[in-house]
């Protein structure tokens, strides 16, 4: 559906970023910030989380792909990264984050693979109810289940993260809220809450990793053009939404990858316990 709609979503007169492999946006040529660096990224298989783990393994690390349900596009991801790769540069691990043994086994699986030095977590699993429910509306199971991916996974992947990833430099953990945690938009009250709580969560972390080397912060993307963006919306609705903002477009995975990218790089040492809005001034 995304696609068919760019003419709605896009102002030509702003062009989104140049796409790299898989959408997204390519490292300058002998640029590898991340070489041989391990990173995990949870619903690394589409979305902005594809965009993700493509940049990443741009940047020179290798990525462990989670994923739930079908296997086919985070197979699919994996083969394109890995495709000409003298080794392998990516592996797709099955995981629910809302279990904590899976989320477990997900941090093994990286070992596993690419040894035993990891750095960096890059929490991107979450869902959203496409009914937009108001409060009043939200049904108890509706609420649970959002919290138990978007929160609770968050919470299981960052406590693996806290006591697995490398000290001493180079550590790096990157959650996912949202610019609706800003814009407070009925019908979003459920999902506004869980990413309310990862961005208290993540603040909370940085100062318990003090003296580790590691980082915590959260990415807070606005509307972007992705399957979880478009559904249950309207061609108008997915209009107004550009339409209100400043670049006169709405986001694209590949906006928000190269900002997750920088901030697992040395040179975001210096950025602990932020959230980071990456919404073309849209909130």
């Amino acid at each position: 559906m995304g696609s068919d709609w760019n003419s709605l979503v896009r102002n030509p007169q702003v062009p989104p970023p140049s796409i790299g492999i898989n959408g997204s946006s390519p490292a300058a040529p002998g640029h590898r910030p991340l070489h041989r660096r391990v990173a995990i990224v949870t619903g690394g298989a589409g979305g902005i989380g594809a965009a993700v783990t493509a940049h990443l393994v741009s940047l020179g690390a290798r990525v462990v792909v989670g994923y739930v349900g079908d296997p086919a596009p985070a197979e699919k991801l994996v083969a394109s990264l890995n495709d000409s790769a003298p080794a392998p540069r990516a592996v797709a691990v099955a995981a629910d984050v809302s279990d904590h043994a899976q989320v477990s086994r997900l941090f093994d699986a990286a070992r596993e693979a690419f040894g035993p030095d990891l750095h960096v977590l890059v929490a991107a699993a979450g869902v959203q109810d496409g009914a937009y429910p108001r409060i009043a509306d939200t049904s108890p199971e509706q609420w649970d289940r959002a919290f138990a991916v978007n929160a609770r996974g968050t919470f299981l992947c960052c406590r693996e993260a806290a006591r697995r990833l490398a000290r001493g430099g180079g550590g790096r953990v990157v959650t996912f809220s949202s610019s609706n945690v800003g814009s407070l938009r009925p019908g979003y009250g459920a999902y506004v809450a869980t990413k309310a709580a990862v961005e208290a969560m993540t603040k909370v972390l940085a100062k318990e990793l003090a003296g580790t080397g590691i980082t915590a912060n959260s990415v807070a993307p606005g509307p972007v053009a992705t399957p979880m963006f478009y559904a249950g919306k309207s061609e108008e609705r997915v209009a107004a939404v550009a339409g209100e903002c400043p670049m006169g477009r709405i986001g694209e995975p590949m906006d928000v990858a190269p900002v997750v990218g920088f901030l697992c790089t040395d040179a975001a040492g210096w950025i602990n316990g932020r959230v980071i809005r990456v919404n073309g001034g849209y909130i």
